[in-house]
């Protein structure tokens, strides 16, 4: 799968890259007709520690899936956002198992 990761505010180091790339491949074992996604990392200019947040955009035939969370880390928010991809994906893929 093709991913489009984008850091705003700031400059991602090549570890963060690989390791948000590793967990957003392994979305493609839950559904394998995912086509592209897009992840977007942002820093806040706040004082309060949860100021990263992890966007991504899945895109599969004929919608996209869209999650957005604050964490800590971006290792946090990409092990949250995927987890919540992963029960979209396999919902999606029941769904299109009962219309079969």
């Amino acid at each position: 799968m093709k991913v489009n990761i984008q850091s705003v505010n700031f400059n991602a180091d090549q570890t963060l890259i690989d390791f948000v790339q590793k967990r957003m491949d392994k979305l493609d074992q839950f559904y394998d007709k995912v086509i592209s996604s897009d992840v977007y990392l942002k820093v806040e200019n706040t004082s309060e520690k949860e100021n990263k947040i992890f966007e991504a955009r899945v895109n599969v035939p004929g919608d996209s899936i869209v999650v957005k969370k604050q964490c800590k880390s971006f290792e946090e928010g990409a092990d949250s956002a995927t987890a919540s991809i992963e029960r979209q994906l396999k919902k999606r893929k029941e769904k299109l198992k009962s219309y079969l």
